[in-house]
């Protein structure tokens, strides 16, 4: 069975259209785009207990998971956390997760059906906790599928402290911070999306509860709307909808936050430290802002033209209360910042939408460290 929230039962949300990628829970509660505002200028909680948790403990759990993950996790502190990814052999992202180690435990939160290339000989595609399980071997972990134990609410705005302390749901301030909450699940610091996030992983028999005491305390309800129009402000990809099949995480600003340059011994490791030694990522997950004068938007899988020639793809489209239609796209990285663009159907030339990079999107042409140090020693 699809999972449904027992939040959109609650009078005034209002459930996503067919086939969205944030099915199951509110899409907005009536009036998205002043949800958007109060998430910018007061806060908000969002629903999003559709994700996925697995819980790994045992003795083990730091030194085996960060031979399994793309991320250094072998000093990862209790009360901390990070992000991290599953890639495949070729260095191509094929899951994207959420850590938080408190007590013990290592909780990872995914969004929902996410998919890994077993690393078994005979192959096919595995759940993120079948790729775990397959990877254990004699390791001294415990993995468990944790999501019937643990729901998502994500509280949003810079007045987010005052109705989180009225909760009491406090969490010190630096990135990934992670506390306990009281009668079980924790808080965790998020960088993204805005400038305020916060998450309460609380008991998933709770989660009603939780959403109105944080109600009552101020917070307004918002959906998953306005989650994915400040996620794509802060330029933060969701995994299948913004990547595709040949994604690499130095194509959608992955490399640092959830994966690490310098460590090994996990699969896809080598292409990772190659691109970022030697050579450039072939896209750039960008910004564009869309012409909203048409009746028609892009979708999600659209090419991105330039004369004809396609030179990107659509990811997220969405409505933002400041900035009107605006996606996330994967551009050739040779494409030029100011070319005028288009994007939508090929298979219908009057429903193309003219595009343009947003170049406050485009990361910087940093020199790439191994051919710095060739240089170096050429003298």
């Amino acid at each position: 069975m699809p999972y449904r929230s027992p939040l959109l039962d609650v009078p005034g949300s209002i459930p996503p259209p067919d086939d969205y990628s944030e099915a199951g829970v509110p899409w907005h509660w009536g009036d998205p785009f002043a949800e958007q505002r109060t998430a910018s200028r007061g806060v908000v909680v969002i629903d999003r207990s559709h994700r996925e948790f697995i819980a790994v403990t045992g003795a083990e759990r730091l030194s085996w998971l960060h031979l399994v993950i793309s991320q250094h996790v072998t000093e990862l502190a209790e009360g901390s956390g990070t992000e991290a990814l599953v890639l495949d052999s070729q260095g191509r992202v094929e899951s994207h997760m959420v850590l938080a180690h408190l007590d013990g435990t290592v909780y990872l939160d995914t969004d929902p059906g996410q998919s890994v290339t077993s690393a078994l000989p005979k192959g096919g595609p595995q759940t993120p906790r079948e790729y775990f399980e397959a990877m254990k071997f004699w390791s001294k972990v415990d993995i468990r599928d944790a999501t019937g134990e643990l729901a998502l609410l994500t509280v949003l705005g810079p007045d987010a402290e005052r109705v989180l302390s009225a909760v009491g749901a406090e969490v010190g301030p630096e990135p990934y911070a992670v506390a306990a909450l009281a009668g079980g699940g924790f808080v965790r610091r998020m960088p993204w999306p805005g400038r305020s996030g916060v998450d309460l992983a609380v008991p998933r028999d709770g989660l009603v509860d939780w959403w109105r005491r944080l109600t009552d305390a101020g917070a307004r309800a918002a959906g998953s709307w306005t989650f994915d129009a400040l996620r794509v402000e802060s330029l933060r990809p969701r995994l299948g909808i913004d990547t595709d099949d040949r994604t690499i995480p130095h194509e959608v600003g992955w490399v640092g936050s959830a994966a690490h340059v310098a460590k090994g011994c996990y699969r896809g490791q080598e292409t990772v430290s190659k691109v970022h030694n030697v050579g450039r990522p072939p896209r750039n997950l960008l910004l564009l802002h869309l012409d909203g004068s048409p009746d028609v938007t892009p979708e999600t899988g659209d090419p991105v033209l330039l004369d004809g020639r396609k030179v990107g793809r659509i990811g997220t489209v969405i409505q933002h209360h400041e900035l009107g239609p605006i996606a996330l796209a994967l551009i050739k990285r040779s494409t030029p910042v100011g070319a005028e663009l288009l994007t939508g159907s090929e298979d219908n030339p009057d429903n193309l939408v003219q595009a343009a990079i947003d170049p406050d999107s485009v990361p910087a042409e940093l020199p790439a460290p191994g051919r710095t140090a060739a240089a170096r020693l050429r003298g």
